[in-house]
């Protein structure tokens, strides 16, 4: 045991990085080969690379740099064997089982274990199982420990249910991997440890070794830093050790001996930044009074006074009343600046703004630091209209970029029988045929408008289908859609195979995925750091998959897929601004930069909600001695002290997000409170204000388009007239620019679908059943039974369709003296100087010779103030066809005009007989003068808007104008109302 431990802190106003490599310069640096043989443990990859620059920053010129080591190195064995694994050291410390195939066989035993999950489920549960199952090898709890616990009587069923369900696992889990030789990563990383810090303390290292900036508190790593503090030439350098607060608050953090009577603990405040660190002193069984400050400063360094009001900040919330009888000295925070804004939009765009004025001064350096990820990705594209290619070092989940965003549309198209919407969005992916993008693009484009309407059936057979009995329609694009699909099923059709036939062995399903995206996406779609991720990641689940469920439904392949991949953080090559950087809370640990940022700063962004375990109860953790639940949140105010420490800070959040007003975060609410309100951006808010200010708007007139009389439609069918009279904008838009609404893909079935399902019904009822009351009814049924009728329409319109065709039979029958003429039939005249055309519903002989209109309607009749002001004259502008010969085979006066409603009746039933000329309802239309009605209206719109020069104005007669296709278009909301 030496005399004195070397132990060494660097307050949070230092730039950790930068005050470490100088210091071990000074004491190291004469002799360059000594500062070469030395060794620098560092907590991660990305402190690594932070001192490395800190080393080239110091030095000024060449330099041999000693090794850098990260301890939190997932590939720990591969990667610094000989530093932690000495060859000849005792026996060897047996392999690790790689982390998926563990996932796997977890995933297996639980559903084993008789828990009721699909495979997809059973996986995400491994995962959280295989989270506590480490907290429990990194705190070394023994499993015997679990079941020594006497807490069934305090626990609620469902924590009854999971507790059993992990010690059925936890039982099975050695054996496991007794059959495999290996053993866990947690469990290799602390016998790796254990073993060096033995090795150590019989054989120190000839140079020096210096732990800096780790502050895990894990048993075996505090075990390695305290013998690396007892070595001659050993250094521990922890970042923001709070050596300045009182003994009592330090006490007040826990952990609390248990009670002598009641054998309880007082609850820990984990919630604080500097717990681990105390929890971490403790283990090593050090004193924070044994800590020296590290004698060294650089030109990054902020004003001491920092580190006192960071310290008096996070106070333990029975202490903060004392907060106004501390100082000015150390309530102060000069230079660290707060902005809140409207939105989470407002707030990329500030601290984007942030960023590039920093870029104003040469040399100096900004950072952004937030566990946002959505907020990081809006800053960076907001950067990128300057032309600033800054990198996320926290990277992004691989779900969310191309690769693994194809395989997932891949594997749901496949899941959800190429239903249109997921086949669409599988075809038009940007990473598929990349060499004949541009062909394959206008080919996806036409089926997109072929499969507009209702879901045809489900497969790949019943988009054939679809096309095929579709032809008439729109028929060049469907020809076109028909042509390029030929080519695009024999691509999908081997995943049709597999997903196609139910539960399946995922390594089978895996390999029809793979197989599939391979002939989309070509080698391309594996290249760069993000299909690297995919490729790897597939190749390896379809070799460990074989360890877990044996079976899983194509459907459950989706959220499987999803779960691995949002775990996967894919992170960017080095190439971006040297001078500013986007980092996670772990990332930036250790960083430092001229001008901080610090987003997001909401309750439940940071710090973050606390993740459950859905395997151990929080009172059996506590039992445990397993880290609570909120620990994360003291680990994040740990990192927003260190943050706090750059020359100047930045301050950022949103007061509201998407869905709901935000609250601010704990953080920020003690720095105003402590300072007594932080100092504003002023000038930031006025920037963005100013970006994108467009100036005074001036709305748009009103449209009233006056084409030349030769340029107007010579053609008008019977069902545009009103919208002519109502909306003449409408009409313009619609017939002369050719502009029409799309339908919806995977459309629900709308009150216009519907019409043309009843009227396709009873059209082979008239043309193939001679309207045999008896068969109505079976044409009706075999519609709804039909595999392309949408479900909803089954379920909820069947029974009012049945009573409603049910009634349309009784009455046909109930008149034997009047007949069918015809259904469904077009006709065409020339009048007013137009051609005039329309289409019946049908149309009867009355017992008088006459002729009888029917329109069906499976909604509501137009209202007989409508057609007294001219409008919703259809029947009579057909009555007007029959008369004059437009309809083949059909002669005779119109004298009749009905709408058959398939609506709810006065009596309870579905079904009636409306008429504009019913002599019964008051104010109604003479039916002998109801054409003559409807060709003086006529005439008199055709004369204004087709053979005259009357200009097409934008929503004539509102209250008949309804749709809305077009009010974007007439930039509706700018003028109306205003004239």
């Amino acid at each position: 045991m030496p005399e004195r431990l070397h132990l060494y802190t660097i307050p949070p106003h230092r730039a950790f990085a930068d005050a470490l490599a100088i210091g071990l310069i000074r004491r190291f640096g004469g002799d360059p080969m000594r500062l070469a043989r030395g060794l620098v443990l560092v907590p991660n990859n990305r402190a690594k690379r932070s001192i490395q620059e800190a080393f080239v920053r110091a030095s000024g010129g060449g330099l041999l740099l000693p090794r850098l080591v990260a301890v939190g190195d997932p590939e720990l064995d591969e990667t610094l064997g000989a530093v932690f694994d000495p060859a000849g050291d005792g026996d060897p410390v047996p392999p690790a089982v790689a982390p998926l195939q563990r996932r796997m066989i977890l995933a297996r035993l639980i559903g084993e274990a008789g828990a009721q999950a699909d495979a997809a489920e059973a996986v995400r549960l491994a995962g959280e199982l295989g989270r506590t199952l480490d907290q429990l090898l990194v705190e070394e709890v023994p499993p015997r420990k679990l079941r020594e616990l006497e807490l069934s009587k305090e626990l609620s069923a469902h924590w009854e249910r999971s507790l059993a369900l992990f010690e059925l696992v936890l039982s099975r889990w050695p054996g496991e991997l007794e059959r495999l030789g290996r053993i866990d990563l947690a469990e290799r990383r602390r016998r790796l440890l254990d073993k060096v810090a033995a090795h150590w303390r019989h054989n120190p290292p000839q140079g020096f070794v210096c732990a800096a900036g780790i502050t895990t508190s894990a048993p075996a790593v505090a075990r390695l830093l305290r013998v690396v503090a007892e070595l001659p030439q050993g250094m521990v350098v922890l970042p923001g050790l709070a050596t300045g607060i009182s003994d009592a608050e330090w006490d007040l953090l826990g952990p609390h001996a248990p009670d002598p009577v009641t054998g309880r603990r007082r609850r820990s405040i984990e919630t604080h930044p500097q717990y681990h660190l105390k929890l971490l002193l403790d283990r090593m069984g050090v004193h924070r009074s044994e800590f020296d400050p590290w004698r060294a400063t650089s030109e990054h360094d902020a004003p001491p006074a920092r580190s006192k009001a960071i310290a008096s900040a996070m106070a333990p919330p029975e202490l903060t009343h004392g907060w106004t009888a501390l100082p000015a000295a150390e309530r102060r925070l000069d230079k660290v600046r707060a902005l809140d804004v409207a939105t989470p939009a407002e707030e990329a765009q500030a601290i984007a703004l942030a960023l590039r004025e920093a870029l104003e001064t040469p040399g100096r350096t900004a950072a952004l630091v937030t566990p946002d990820r959505a907020l990081a990705r809006r800053v960076a594209a907001h950067c990128a209209r300057w032309g600033l290619a800054i990198d996320d070092t926290a990277g992004q989940p691989l779900s969310m970029l191309p690769p693994g965003t194809l395989l997932l549309a891949l594997a749901d198209a496949g899941a959800q029988g190429f239903a249109p919407l997921p086949l669409l969005a599988l075809l038009k992916h940007p990473l598929v045929m990349p060499d004949t993008r541009p062909e394959w693009l206008e080919g996806a484009r036409a089926l997109d408008r072929a499969l507009r309407g209702p879901r045809p059936a489900a497969g790949l057979a019943g988009i054939d289908r679809h096309l095929a009995e579709q032809e008439g329609r729109e028929g060049p694009i469907r020809r076109a859609a028909q042509r390029w699909w030929g080519e695009a099923r024999v691509l999908l059709a081997p995943l049709e195979t597999v997903f196609g036939g139910g539960a399946r062995p995922i390594p089978e399903l895996l390999a029809a995925l793979r197989e599939t995206a391979q002939a989309l996406g070509g080698d391309a779609l594996w290249s760069r750091a993000d299909g690297r991720a995919a490729a790897d990641l597939l190749d390896t689940l379809e070799r460990e998959a074989e360890h877990g469920p044996p079976c899983a439904e194509p459907a459950a392949l989706v959220p499987m897929l999803r779960t691995l991949m949002d775990e996967a953080a894919v992170r960017p090559p080095q190439g971006g601004h040297p001078r500013l950087a986007i980092l996670g809370l772990l990332e930036a640990r250790l960083q430092t930069a001229d001008l901080m940022i610090l987003g997001g700063l909401n309750e439940g962004v940071w710090p973050g909600l606390p993740a459950p375990d859905p395997w151990l109860a929080p009172r059996i953790r506590a039992e445990l001695g397993l880290p609570g639940l909120e620990r994360r949140i003291g680990l994040a105010a740990h990192d927003l002290a260190g943050a706090l420490g750059a020359p100047e800070v930045l301050l950022t959040r949103a007061r509201r997000d998407a869905s709901a007003p935000t609250i601010a975060s704990r953080f920020w609410l003690r720095l105003e409170a402590l300072s007594g309100g932080l100092e504003r951006a002023g000038e930031l808010e006025a920037w963005l204000r100013a970006v994108d200010e467009a100036g005074k708007p001036k709305p748009s007139d009103r449209p009233e388009p006056c084409p030349p009389v030769a340029q107007r439609p010579k053609a008008i069918s019977v069902t545009e007239v009103d919208r002519l009279k109502a909306d003449p904008y409408a009409f313009y838009a619609r017939r002369m620019l050719r502009l029409m609404a799309l339908d919806p893909v995977d459309a629900d079935p709308s009150a216009a679908w519907r019409g043309t399902a009843v009227h396709a019904v009873l059209q082979k009822w008239f043309e193939l059943d001679d309207c045999a009351p008896e068969k109505l009814r079976a044409r009706a049924e075999a519609m709804l039974a039909d595999e392309r009728t949408h479900p909803m329409m089954r379920a909820l319109w069947q029974p009012r369709l049945m009573e409603a065709i049910d009634w349309i039979a009784s009455e046909i029958a109930a008149d034997p003296a009047r007949k069918v003429l015809a259904v469904e039939k077009r006709g065409v005249i020339d009048f007013a100087g137009v051609e005039l055309s329309g289409t019946f519903d049908r149309i009867d002989r009355l017992s008088d010779g006459s002729l009888a209109i029917v329109d069906y309607k499976t909604g509501k009749p137009p209202s007989l103030a409508a057609v007294r002001e001219g409008f919703s004259l259809q029947l009579g502008l057909l009555g007007l066809i029959a008369e004059r010969g437009g309809f083949d085979g059909i002669e005779g006066r119109a004298n009749g005009f009905e709408y058959w409603s398939l609506s709810r009746n006065r009596s309870g039933g579905f079904g009636y007989v409306e008429s504009p000329c019913d002599p019964k309802r008051r104010d109604h239309l003479p039916a002998d003068d109801f054409v003559d009605r409807a060709v003086d209206e006529f005439g008199k719109a055709a004369s204004r808007w087709l053979t005259g020069e009357e200009p097409f104005t934008a929503k004539l007669h509102p209250d008949y104008a309804p749709y809305a296709e077009y009010d974007q278009l007439m930039r509706r909301d700018e003028w109306y109302g205003r004239e």
